[in-house]
């Protein structure tokens, strides 16, 4: 029977039996009519309507295992929409539903497991309240077991996630939960707990209770050995230096401490099969951020990573056993010896992270082994709000002859206090942080603050943000692009909801950003004024003109080609335009465009940034990857023409056998970088990878440098 009532909550029953895992929904528990969760609501293009394709999910449980039916209706036979058959699709292009997991009550952070019509599964990590679309990371990997079955007027989707895979309190006898639908014959997104569709659709804000029949225990050991073999070898044609098969051996653990604490253990982890990065035309005069893809550090990842601020984060995962070559835009290893996380909630109210890193020496690249530690502490505070505590230490080993361990001329630490506020009801949102450095040479203000507020509800959008970067503040574990300067950034957006078929919401959007210090005053002021219209077909498209002004506190090529750099202390008023569009991304062919016009400097700009993808069924999406920036300036400066071109196959032969290929061309950097990567899911969460990466002169073709790697790991649970 389904649930009646808005408030009412999900009921989980204890199974005698395991069921067995086959989509065919015959068993006594799910033919009981009685405990089905439906009356989903929608969510897009409406929230104030029961979904028009209904949805209903049941819960069951036993010693070991959670079990889920999921009974998704249609108006009549069609086809679904499946980006690929690999893990972990994304996208409201694709058919799917989806179960969320908040399993310690606190609507901050949750587990979410998803299954399309195909059976293809994906998993993912919640964090800091699923404000917004980038708190969900699907690159964690855990085992868990999924079928589906398309029918006539319905798809069916059974599961079987251990209770091992889940960190929650022991003797809990209820969690949060929801589930969410996206439908692509419709384009309708449900959700069976209503979120407001101002908010994001991964909001925890909104989650019902799901209550077990009886308190749920972790009765089986919950230990994972991920041992992995591997090979590799490399030629540098620049050096004249090649490498010869090279064989490796590695492993990493994870050790449930308990139910809700994890502890995960690295002895000469690799990395190599991680996919390499998208290289982008740079202009700015700053570092660029690149997500962390290493699964070793993704389980709780936000508990280390979401302190900070984006321009002023204390701890950044990539700075540990990772360097980048600007001339190929490739990752360089530090080999990493060993490493250690434990991290996860001590009580309901009381999250901890804690972390130790230890490098190797590498004397051909002139670098030095460093020991990172890192301690995370977090501390519930009101509905769902959290103050929190962070400590960051870099030590440099020293050298054999001085007879200590670390050389203590060459350490970095880091302090700091948070504050991260988000209310009951999703509205507020916000952080007010204290972030100091400590090091033998500190210098002048080596600290940072930062005080914000957003606010979001139907209608009106605003926030406000300052920021004051101190000019010592020097976090080597961290990210920071620049120093000495404190940022204004407030901005307000207004949308209006219209009764039409073609048209969701519209409305105008303003965004001031404003960048000082003492010295020099104004050093960077942008106004962007703009409107936005998102579409029924979920195709958007927006416009905006940006009044700038920016001053040169040292010399700076705008093109960064090696030309005659504009001098230090020169400043420059811009104004440009920028249109942006994606079409319906449902559909076989769609397009991300993105233009942008006007000044640059003492002379003017052109640029076009575009993806164009071809999806062939749910086996092949062939995309195209393309940026054109044309800069005029006059003598002395050059002009540049500059191109990135990267075109990628995706093949996804079955749900366990994938080839991708990632072509970059790159005339910034005098580069063709071709990146082929082969993978075999031959057990659950266990891989073979064969992964070639070869860098080459566009001009003559020659190689720079070429690599080979065979890797095999297999995830062991004791």
């Amino acid at each position: 029977m389904a649930q009646n009532s808005e408030l009412s909550n999900a009921f989980a029953f204890k199974l005698n039996e395991p069921i067995v895992l086959d989509a065919v929904l015959d068993e006594p528990i799910w033919q009981d009519a009685e405990g089905w969760n439906g009356e989903f609501m929608q969510y897009f293009p409406f929230d104030t309507s029961q979904a028009v394709v209904q949805t209903r999910v049941k819960v069951a449980f036993d010693d070991n295992n959670l079990y889920l039916a999921a009974v998704m209706m249609n108006r009549g036979e069609r086809d679904y929409v499946s980006t690929s058959l690999r893990r972990d699709y994304r996208g409201e292009q694709n058919d799917g539903v989806t179960f969320v997991f908040d399993t310690f009550n606190d609507k901050t952070n949750a587990f979410q497991f998803g299954v399309n019509p195909y059976g293809v599964q994906r998993e993912g990590l919640l964090a800091n309240g699923g404000v917004r679309g980038s708190d969900l990371s699907l690159a964690w990997d855990n085992k868990w077991y999924a079928k589906a079955a398309i029918l006539e007027d319905r798809w069916v989707v059974e599961a079987i996630i251990p209770l091992s895979t889940l960190r929650f309190k022991d003797g809990g006898q209820n969690w949060n939960v929801n589930f969410y639908r996206i439908d692509s014959d419709t384009g309708e997104r449900s959700t069976w707990s209503p979120i407001p569709r101002n908010l994001s659709i991964i909001s925890l804000a909104f989650s019902r209770k799901l209550i077990f029949e009886e308190p749920i225990k972790k009765t089986s050991s919950n230990i994972s050995i991920i041992p992995y073999i591997a090979g590799s070898t490399s030629q540098n044609s620049i050096e004249g230096t090649s490498e010869n098969f090279k064989p490796a051996f590695g492993a990493d653990a994870k050790i449930g401490i308990g139910p809700a604490l994890n502890l995960d253990l690295t002895v000469n982890p690799d990395f190599s099969q991680v996919e390499v990065d998208e290289q982008v035309t740079n202009l700015d005069r700053f570092e660029i951020f690149f997500p962390e893809r290493r699964q070793f550090f993704l389980e709780n990842a936000d508990l280390f990573a979401s302190f900070g601020h984006p321009l002023a984060r204390p701890f950044f995962s990539r700075r540990i056993g990772v360097a980048r070559d600007e001339s190929t835009g490739q990752n360089v290893q530090n080999p990493i010896l060993y490493g250690a996380r434990l991290s996860g909630k001590v009580t309901d109210d009381w999250r901890v992270g804690l972390m130790n890193m230890q490098t190797a020496n590498d004397e051909e690249a002139g670098i030095v082994g460093n020991n990172y530690s890192v301690v995370a502490v977090q501390r519930k505070v009101f509905a769902r709000s959290n103050i929190g505590f962070i400590f960051v230490d870099r030590e440099t080993l020293a050298p054999e002859e001085s007879g200590s361990l670390f050389d203590p001329d060459e350490s970095n630490r880091l302090l700091g206090l948070e504050y991260n506020l988000a209310s009951g009801n999703g509205k507020w949102t916000g952080k007010a942080f204290y972030h100091r450095t400590f090091e033998p040479d500190a210098g002048e203000s080596p600290r940072t603050f930062n005080a914000f507020v957003i606010y979001d509800d139907l209608n009106w959008r605003w926030s406000a943000s300052y920021l004051d970067v101190g000019e010592g503040y020097n976090p080597e574990v961290g990210f920071v692009p620049r120093t000495n300067y404190k940022r204004l950034n407030p901005d307000i957006g207004y949308s209006f909801f219209p009764k039409s078929k073609l048209i969701n919401r519209h409305g105008p959007t303003a965004e001031f950003e404003l960048f000082f210090n003492e010295e020099l005053g104004t050093t960077d002021r942008d106004l962007n004024i703009g409107y936005e219209v998102r579409f029924q077909s979920l195709a958007r498209l927006s416009f905006s003109k940006n009044f700038g002004y920016i001053y040169l506190f040292r010399d700076f090529d705008p093109t960064r080609t090696g030309g005659e750099p504009l001098p230090e202390g020169s400043d420059y008023y811009n104004n440009r335009w920028e249109v942006s569009f994606q079409s319906d991304p449902r559909k076989a062919f769609n397009l991300e465009l993105n233009s942008e016009w006007g000044e640059y400097f003492t002379g003017r700009i052109t640029s076009i940034r575009s993806q164009l993808g071809w999806r062939i069924g749910y086996t092949a999406n062939i995309s195209m990857n393309f940026s054109y920036n044309r800069i005029r300036l006059p003598e002395p400066q050059n002009d540049a023409d500059l191109f990135l071109v990267g075109p990628r196959i995706d093949l996804t032969f079955t749900k366990s056998l994938f080839w991708t290929t990632f072509i970059q061309y790159n005339n910034q950097i005098d580069n063709i970088n071709i990146n082929t990567r082969l993978q075999w899911r031959f057990a659950p969460v266990s891989d073979f990878f064969l992964v070639y990466t070869d860098n080459y002169f566009p001009d003559t073709f020659n190689s720079k440098q070429r690599s080979l790697v065979v890797k095999l790991n297999y995830w062991l649970n004791l």
